[in-house]
C-alpha cells in the first residue's frame, strides 16, 4: 500500500510480483486446510475452517491484479485454467462427493472470460461468463463477480470496488471471515523482496491434493 499526496491523500494499492506470490502461498495453505476439514473432519474444524474463507478472496485478488497488468492476455489464463480445471474435476468430484459445483479453477476460468469480454466489448460473451454459467461453478456469481470487480479496481484505480468484491465473497460464505484478507493484503503490499514464480507448481499441487483427498474420502467411506 502506498499513499501519495497531491494536495489530498490518495489511497493506492500496489502489489508487486513478490507480494502476489506470497498471497498465493497463503491462499494455497488456507485452502488446503479448509479442504481437509471438509473431507476428514465432516465439514468443519475450528480456526482452520474460518481461515479457509480467506483463500478465495486472496486468489481472486491476485488473479485480478495479474490480469490488470500492462500487456496481460486473459486468453492465456482462460486456456490454462480451463485445462487444469478439467483435469482436476473428476478428482474434485471424488473428493467432495458431487460433480457440482465445478471446481474453483473453472470459476477463475469463467472470470477470465468475463474480464476478456468486458475489456473487448463483447456483451454476449460477458452475459454467458458472468450471467449464466456461474450457476455451475464454485462461488457462483459472487466468485466470478468478485474477480471482475477487483480487475476493474486495479485497472481504473477504483479501490472501493475491492470492498464490493469482498462483500460478494462474504455473501457467498454467509459470514464475514473473508474480511481477514484485508490486513493480509495490506501487509503483503509492503513487501520489497521478490519470491520466485512457480506457476505450474500451484496447478500441479491443486490436482495432487485433490487426488490425495479423493483417496482419503474413498478410504473413509
Amino acid at each position: 500500500m502506498q499513499a501519495t499526496t497531491t494536495g489530498t491523500s490518495t489511497f493506492n494499492l500496489t502489489l508487486g510480483s513478490g507480494a502476489r506470490e506470497l498471497l498465493k502461498w497463503i491462499a494455497l495453505l488456507t485452502m488446503t486446510g479448509d479442504h481437509v476439514a471438509k473431507v476428514v473432519f465432516g465439514g468443519y474444524l475450528p480456526v482452520v475452517s474460518e481461515l479457509g474463507r480467506i483463500a478465495f478472496p486472496l486468489f481472486a485478488l491476485v488473479m485480478a491484479c495479474n490480469l490488470a497488468q500492462p500487456g496481460a492476455d486473459p486468453r492465456k489464463s482462460i486456456r490454462r485454467l480451463a485445462l487444469w480445471g478439467l483435469i482436476a474435476q473428476p478428482l474434485h468430484a471424488l473428493a467432495f462427493g458431487s460433480w457440482l459445483p465445478l471446481n474453483i479453477l473453472l470459476t477463475f476460468a469463467l472470470a477470465a472470460v468475463a474480464v476478456h469480454a468486458l475489456a473487448n466489448n463483447r456483451p454476449v460473451q460477458l452475459l454467458l461468463a458472468a450471467g449464466l454459467l456461474p450457476m455451475l461453478v464454485d462461488y457462483q456469481w459472487a466468485g466470478v463477480g468478485s474477480v471482475l470487480l477487483a480487475w476493474i479496481a486495479f485497472r481504473h484505480r477504483a479501490w472501493w470496488l475491492l470492498l464490493a468484491a469482498l462483500a460478494a465473497v462474504c455473501w457467498a460464505n454467509h459470514n464475514g471471515w473473508a474480511l481477514l484478507a484485508i490486513p493480509i493484503v495490506l501487509l503483503a503490499a509492503r513487501m520489497t523482496w521478490e519470491l520466485p514464480r512457480w506457476r505450474w507448481v500451484f496447478y500441479g499441487y491443486y490436482v495432487g491434493h485433490l487426488a490425495v483427498l479423493a483417496l482419503i474420502a474413498h478410504l473413509l467411506a
